[in-house]
């Protein structure tokens, strides 16, 4: 199995790298790409160096997967050359996850619609990923009808510069190249991705339509509020989830510690919570805080917390291309 990893030395990169390590994924040829002033450079991989090759080259060695991870631009460019040749590529950025063309996957919950045609798989929206992993059963059980969420996301989320930003800040220095408009350190950003003309931030409307394609369910209503925080690894999500059925709150937790991707942290009384924290280097999306909401019927809230660097991106990315090896959709 030829594998390429386009934005191989990026913060997603690397973690794809390591997931694909830690998973014992079967390639026989790793083909790391990124930009031209990258190339030569080395990676190191289950203890062997490989050079980085151009974009080019890449697509001249025909891998039978390529996973992007390198920014919307470049997927729109690039990934129809790697699909003419003959690759399967899934893509992390939001390029084609809104284009109906393109199937929208988290393997957890409808990879089963993948077929050997499909060249261009996207990889959802980080905040997305964790939240429609935690409903998943849920909505089997009881019917989404509205879903209204405030997420709290790391400055891992946005890349090295903003990393570099929130630890030049902590250290009392101005930030050099700041990521962010304001401040990130001992801050709060109620900002994410451009503003839209409808007030809400593009982030935030990412949510609201790939959830809705996702689960097949354009009835799902979604209103969502993605805000910033100086956190260095791990999205955290409040949400408040309206079904159409009534429910047990003991059924709720039976359903979400038998949920696939999903570990149940809910035992406040001992101060077991998720947090951020404990999410880093683990691809099991967290939950807890389980609570009836008691001022409407049928309404249950809960806190989600993942590592969006794994769940919210690499690792998914990588179950999917498991799924394309497992059921022999490439190769």
């Amino acid at each position: 199995m030829k594998l390429a990893i386009v934005g191989a030395t990026g913060l997603v990169g690397t973690e794809l790298l390591k997931v694909l390590a830690e998973r014992q994924f079967p390639l026989t040829e790793l083909l790391p790409v990124a930009s031209a002033k990258s190339v030569g450079q080395l990676v190191h991989f289950q203890g062997k160096d490989y050079p980085v090759v151009s974009m080019d080259d890449a697509i001249a060695a025909r891998p039978d997967i390529a996973i992007f991870s390198a920014g919307g631009s470049v997927s729109k460019e690039h990934a129809p050359r790697f699909a003419a040749v003959g690759t399967t590529v899934v893509d992390n950025s939001s390029a084609w996850r809104m284009d109906p063309t393109k199937k929208l996957v988290v393997p957890e919950i409808n990879a089963n619609i993948l077929t050997v045609a499909d060249k261009i798989i996207a990889n959802p929206n980080c905040s997305t990923i964790q939240m429609v992993v935690a409903l998943n059963d849920l909505h089997k059980a009881y019917g989404l009808q509205r879903i209204v969420v405030s997420t709290y996301q790391s400055v891992t989320g946005t890349g090295k510069k903003a990393v570099d930003q929130l630890m030049e800040e902590r250290a009392g220095q101005t930030a050099s190249n700041p990521a962010y408009p304001h401040p990130i350190d001992l801050n709060v950003l109620p900002h994410i991705d451009v503003f839209e003309a409808n007030g809400y931030t593009k982030e935030e409307m990412k949510m609201v339509h790939e959830t809705k394609k996702i689960m097949g369910d354009n009835s799902i209503q979604v209103t969502a509020t993605c805000v910033r925080i100086p956190v260095m690894g791990g999205h955290s999500e409040a949400l408040n989830v309206q079904f159409h059925k009534e429910f047990a709150m003991a059924e709720v937790r039976a359903i979400l510690r038998h949920t696939a991707g999903v570990e149940l942290v809910d035992e406040p009384s001992q101060n077991l919570y998720p947090m951020p924290k404990d999410s880093h280097g683990r691809d099991a999306v967290l939950v807890g805080r389980l609570r009836r909401d008691e001022t409407q019927g049928c309404t249950l809230n809960l806190w989600v917390v993942a590592d969006n660097l794994r769940k919210g991106a690499a690792t998914n990315a990588v179950q999917i291309a498991e799924y394309l090896v497992a059921n022999k959709l490439v190769g």
